[in-house]
């Protein structure tokens, strides 16, 4: 990823005629009927970035600079000047980029960018931040994440066995132990290493005028120099047959996620076809997707179950995947929302087999025509606004998609052909090597379950169509070639621990 300085990339309106004007620093997209501006400030450095043994640096640097003091407020006068601005300004930290948004009406744009100036430019760092912000962060990952959200306990759990041992291998938030160790010197230092004038790429959207952002390009171009050091790419390792972490804990359901990283990107021709497919077979919180038929429709065991070809994180509180998560090596993954500890081998079974199933045999012409006709609406929905068409147009720098994402998306949904959608499922998915976490209790009584290949009767507590009946039957017995030494069992007290 090339390093952009001061670079402005300005949102659209999809109704709105484009006026591009390219140079060295800038792309400006005006969205001249938009009444507020969007700003996104992006850093190309994110949790890959964090030294060895302080696992979490980058997510709590961010994090005191979007919920802390200046060096000429407090965060508590902030936060009373942005109020009657009906504004904020928040972070978000991914494994690539670190991202400061906020929107206003332009009738507020001088001063809420004079905060936004302030906040990123001039952030004081008081010891009083650092206590407060470095305690909301441990104990999010000490108890909201291990004890209140076992799905996304899972999908973190997920990502960390999958690129074990890679620049991803550790959740943004860090761990308690790193987390612990992080001083107020390493925050300043991440800083000054890392929020430098060739490592910012500015963004702007909406109704802002030539003389404001050649400001605010004036602005950050004053941002201290500094190169980063680039972060070798990921490669996570191949993964060898069925591998199960276990996280045992005292709950009455189990959430279960697995999945293997690929190497597809945003851009290229075989993301479109595998996007196709994976709407198909389990398109996030939409009830007409394949997974969700078999496994909650069909049978009531959860509330859903989804497939992904990237890195979606917080899906539980999301309809719409999020902007400015873009990776060099994303992930496939299945979520399966928490089952009845009782159907948790069945439920795994269940969405093993569908996947060996579109894997092997492709999706039929009509579910083929039926998705692409699906998505040609429902991607309208994904960037409705200022504020996410910048975001998208972010992570098109970053992938070098020269006419955007969207509109490469609607020209492949009308490119590409079933053989196309078949041919890269076959090339970039598989169903035998794979990486599964388990958010359950009687760890030992599942791994012997997973080890044995034991079937996995299922009850219902009211009538079947024969149709499904006879479907569990095959299901109840898909084979699990889980070997012993490929389990591993983790008390929940040691999740995200050292």
């Amino acid at each position: 990823m090339k390093t952009l300085v001061a670079t402005l990339i300005l949102s659209v309106m999809l109704s709105t005629v484009v006026s591009m004007a390219k140079d060295k620093q800038s792309v400006l997209l005006k969205v001249a009927d938009d009444p507020t501006i969007s700003f996104r400030i992006l850093f190309n450095s994110g949790s890959q970035n964090d030294p060895s043994g302080k696992e979490g640096l980058a997510a709590l640097t961010a994090a005191i600079i979007a919920e802390g003091s200046t060096k000429n407020h407090t965060y508590e006068e902030i936060l009373a000047l942005l109020y009657p601005m009906a504004a904020d300004v928040s972070e978000q930290v991914d494994k690539e980029m670190t991202v400061f948004s906020g929107r206003t009406h332009r009738d507020n744009l001088d001063e809420f960018y004079a905060l936004v100036k302030e906040i990123l430019i001039e952030p004081a760092f008081t010891e009083a931040d650092f206590n407060r912000v470095k305690k909301d962060r441990l104990n999010y990952v000490q108890t909201t994440l291990r004890y209140s959200q076992d799905e996304e306990l899972g999908k973190e759990s997920l990502y960390e066995f999958v690129f074990t041992g890679t620049p991803y291998g550790h959740n943004e938030e860090g761990h308690v132990k790193s987390l612990s160790s992080i001083t107020l010197d390493d925050v300043k230092e991440f800083y000054r290493t890392h929020y430098t004038r060739e490592n910012v790429v500015v963004g702007l959207g909406g109704g802002f005028d030539s003389e404001f952002a050649e400001q605010v390009r004036d602005d950050f171009e004053g941002l201290p120099a500094g190169e980063v050091a680039a972060v070798p790419a990921p490669h996570a390792k191949a993964i060898d047959g069925v591998q199960v972490e276990i996280v045992e804990k005292d709950t009455k359901s189990t959430a279960i996620s697995f999945g293997f990283p690929i190497d597809v990107e945003r851009g290229s021709r075989d993301y479109y076809a595998l996007a196709i497919a994976i709407s198909w077979l389990g398109e996030h919180r939409s009830s007409f997707s394949h997974l969700y038929q078999v496994i909650r429709e069909e049978r009531g065991l959860n509330y859903g179950d989804y497939a992904y070809i990237e890195h979606f994180p917080y899906g539980y509180a999301r309809n719409f995947p999020p902007a400015n998560v873009a990776r060099r090596q994303q992930i496939f993954q299945i979520w399966i929302r928490p089952v009845p500890n009782e159907t948790r081998v069945f439920a795994f079974r269940a969405a093993l087999r569908e996947l060996q199933n579109v894997v092997e045999n492709g999706m039929s012409q009509a579910d083929f025509e039926l998705t692409r006709k699906f998505l040609k609406g429902y991607t309208l929905h994904y960037a409705p606004t200022t504020m996410m068409k910048l975001g998208y147009a972010l992570d098109d720098r970053y992938y070098g998609i020269e006419e955007g994402h969207w509109a490469l998306f609607a020209k492949m949904l009308d490119e590409l052909t079933l053989e196309d959608v078949n041919a890269a499922l076959k090339k970039h998915l598989g169903y035998e090597n794979l990486k599964a976490v388990f958010i359950t209790p009687d760890a030992e009584g599942l791994k012997k379950a997973l080890v044995n290949n034991d079937p996995s009767p299922i009850t219902y507590a009211s009538d079947k169509p024969a149709g499904v009946l006879e479907e569990d039957r095959s299901i109840v017995r898909y084979p699990l070639k889980v070997k012993p030494e490929n389990v591993r069992i983790v008390k929940i007290e040691e999740v995200f621990e050292g």
